[in-house]
């Protein structure tokens, strides 16, 4: 049809527009950078339960690492937008890099539990935040060659697709590496990769597009910087349910599949539900301007909420992959629009600050549901995880209904982007 055509065209020429403004290796550099975390994250509970012998001890050092970057992620924007990206990441990407190395010679060496949870604290706080300074890189460069509001969108829907893809690609390294010799080998790849793509990510021109405030501007004390819109408060409330949602599914998707006896499928379930919301991702630039931000994040969680609930009721692998698949096309869009409303609220001046922030509210509430609804599905069952995510994704639609237009909020800070 000549309007599919017409749309499909479109699309493609936003993507155009952010690679040309961007160049193409920053993009695959960045997603290297990226992919460690997802393999950290994903891999802490295997490598400490081989090592250690105990699952709920490499539950908790997980839980640990990912607490230590939810903590230090906002820092860690807030210097980048007052020092600039380059240096920031570039110290970053080699300490996380060698804190890598040395968290997995501690649990290679047996450690006791409280040195490993030390360990996992480090290597989280030290993690670059490439995924979401990048993010802040690519709409300053769009924004610097004259993109509108639909080559924005494709900025976040591709950096929302790396982040997608470098989550089905972290639990697969692990995989492969478990099976082939040991999760410690997929640990020292992730290690090197940080430190080598990390740092290219660093050096690369393109991190003048951020350049860092001014000397004699930048804010002495906390209430010199500019005041964050209240929007930004009710999306990363908004977040923070959408990371329990998924870490109540991750964790119900783990126990259906130890229940059903085929607990080796866990990754590749988890894979179908993350090459889905990829997918998905990448068409969201393809959505009109007209379907506004806000009405196109109440209707992501009011479906992410109703296809959430199959899964409380799935008994059997075949039903598992359909429910998973089909939820999984609802978690991009919501991923997406947050970091959207997050983009246009945030002042220019703290745009690296919001979105790293908004990446820690979404990892936060995921690692400490990982472990909760963990504990939850071993005492009753898979469906009391998948009804924890459920009703957190119930929770994120009653948040979404209370984000308003940036104007309606009386706030006096500056926004990256005007509302719509």
């Amino acid at each position: 049809m000549p309007g599919t055509s017409n749309k499909a065209g479109g699309t493609l020429d936003a993507y155009r527009r952010v690679l040309a403004a961007t160049g193409r290796p920053l993009p695959v550099v960045s997603f290297l950078g990226r992919l460690p975390v997802a393999v950290i994250q994903f891999g802490s509970v295997l490598l400490v339960t081989r090592t250690s012998g105990s699952l709920a001890t490499g539950g908790v050092v997980a839980c640990a690492l990912a607490l230590g970057q939810v903590a230090m992620g906002p820092f860690v924007g807030r210097l980048a937008d007052r020092r600039g990206q380059r240096p920031v990441v570039l110290t970053l990407a080699l300490l996380n890099g060698l804190a890598i190395a040395v968290y997995t010679l501690g649990a290679l060496a047996g450690l006791p539990t409280a040195a490993l949870i030390a360990l996992g604290i480090v290597a989280g706080a030290t993690v670059p935040g490439i995924g979401p300074l990048a993010r802040a890189r690519g709409v300053a460069l769009v924004r610097r060659e004259g993109g509108d509001e639909r080559v924005v969108n494709a900025v976040l829907s591709l950096e929302s697709t790396m982040d997608e893809l470098s989550f089905v690609l972290g639990p697969a390294l692990i995989g492969i590496a478990s099976v082939v010799a040991h999760p410690a080998y997929a640990f020292g790849a992730a290690a090197l990769l940080v430190a080598v793509c990390g740092a290219a990510f660093a050096l690369h021109p393109s991190a003048t597009a951020v350049p860092p405030a001014p000397a004699g501007t930048r804010p002495r004390a906390r209430a010199d910087r500019p005041r964050l819109p209240r929007q930004v408060h009710v999306v990363r409330a908004g977040l923070v349910l959408l990371g329990i949602l998924l870490g109540g599914c991750g964790a119900g998707i783990t126990a259906l599949t130890e229940e059903l006896g085929h607990g080796d499928q866990a990754g590749l379930v988890y894979a179908a539900m993350g090459v889905m919301s990829a997918v998905v991702g990448l068409s969201m630039a393809a959505v009109p301007a007209r379907f506004t931000l806000r009405n196109r994040w109440r209707v992501a969680t009011a479906a992410a909420a109703l296809l959430s609930l199959p899964l409380i009721v799935t008994h059997s692998m075949a039903l598992l992959y359909v429910a998973v698949t089909v939820f999984g096309a609802l978690f991009a869009p919501n991923l997406i629009t947050g970091f959207g409303l997050t983009e246009q609220a945030v002042p220019r001046e703290r745009l690296g600050e919001g979105m790293t922030a908004a990446v820690s509210a979404f990892v936060g509430g995921q690692a400490v549901t990982l472990a909760v609804a963990g504990r939850l599905a071993q005492a009753h069952g898979a469906a009391a995880a998948f009804a924890v995510g459920s009703v957190a994704a119930g929770l994120a639609f009653l948040v979404a209904l209370r984000v308003r237009p940036l104007q309606a909020t009386g706030e006096t800070a500056t926004p990256a982007v005007a509302a719509p």
